[in-house]
């Protein structure tokens, strides 16, 4: 450690930041070797999340507040100050140091800005989990709502995803891909509160990963698949395993739209190699089941293929009306 003040130069400051995202202690090997070649540690926060670990790796820490004056001046000499700023940061101090900067009257140490750690892919996740866990908590409707009571909301919110999509709009698409996400972490948040078979985001995480694992096993394990067919019969197979169903029918939701709840049992019953003919009748409905399924057997989604055509309808009578084109909702 260099502690000879009559040094040569106006010394080094270096700002150390880190994720609260990781956990206390684990930094980067840079931030540990200027720890530990600092003259000085600072922290204006005695509850920093850092303290415990670096005093438990033998650095010294003073809980201190500098100004950006003082600051500069415990520089003097080549010294290097290390600055853990608290969890909000310190405006007022960077603040300061860049006007001492910019007034090109005071001889400023160098400054580094250190991260210490950085975020994880998915760290933002950790964000909303907690945010989700307040307004639980604190808010008057949030804390008041059940799984029954939001179900409309996750099918319109998937809709809304489904339109984005179709308009390639893909400012509307990250934002809508965020409020089907709040769906499936407010269910999640409620879940934890059940009595008897309580559950956790974690717990609905870690069940989707090890699905995904167990139906990809020519990712995961020693199964090949070089071609998309070959990727979807080891998905059908595993799945089949799993499920355990008595029918091709098991698992068809049939509060879905008429359209796609068609062209679900069409696929189910092509994908089995079963011959099961139409149900014989008088009517639209009879008429609309057999458009779905053609369409299903041809590669079209009967329920997409109408909502684009239902688009071209809005439009020319938006256009017979004399107004323009309708603005996404």
């Amino acid at each position: 450690m260099n502690t000879d003040a009559s040094g040569p130069g106006p010394g080094r400051i270096v700002l150390l930041t880190a994720s609260h995202r990781v956990a206390p202690g684990l930094l980067s090997w840079p931030a540990w070797q200027a720890l530990r070649a600092a003259d000085r540690v600072l922290c204006p926060d005695a509850a920093h999340p850092q303290l415990p670990y670096l005093r438990e790796a033998g650095v010294a820490v003073e809980l201190l507040r500098p100004s950006a004056e003082e600051l500069v001046e415990a520089c003097a000499g080549g010294r290097t100050i290390v600055v853990l700023p608290a969890g909000e940061g310190d405006r007022a101090l960077t603040d300061g140091l860049a006007r001492m900067a910019g007034s090109g009257r005071v001889a400023m140490p160098d400054l580094e800005l250190l991260p210490g750690s950085y975020d994880l892919p998915g760290a933002r996740l950790l964000d909303l989990v907690q945010v989700m866990d307040r307004i639980r908590r604190e808010c008057p409707w949030s804390s008041r709502q059940t799984h029954e009571g939001l179900a409309k909301y996750g099918i319109e919110e998937a809709y809304e995803l489904v339109e984005a999509i179709e308009d390639g709009d893909r400012e509307a698409l990250r934002e809508e891909l965020g409020d089907v996400l709040l769906q499936v972490v407010f269910h999640a948040r409620i879940a934890e509160e059940d009595e008897e078979e309580p559950f956790s985001v974690d717990d609905v995480a870690g069940t989707i990963v090890e699905k995904l694992i167990h139906r990809h096993p020519h990712v995961f394990g020693d199964a090949t698949a070089t071609t998309p067919e070959e990727v979807k019969e080891h998905w059908r197979r595993t799945k089949a395993v799993e499920k355990q169903r008595e029918s091709v029918t098991d698992g068809v939701p049939l509060g879905q739209p008429g359209l796609a709840l068609a062209a679900k049992l069409a696929n189910r019953v092509r994908t089995a190699g079963l011959d099961v003919p139409l149900p014989a009748g008088d009517g639209i409905g009879y008429e609309l089941l057999a458009l779905a399924v053609r369409a299903e057997a041809a590669g079209v989604d009967p329920e997409a293929a109408l909502r684009a055509a239902g688009r071209l309808y809005r439009d020319a009578i938006r256009a017979a009306e004399g107004v323009g084109p309708a603005d996404r909702d």
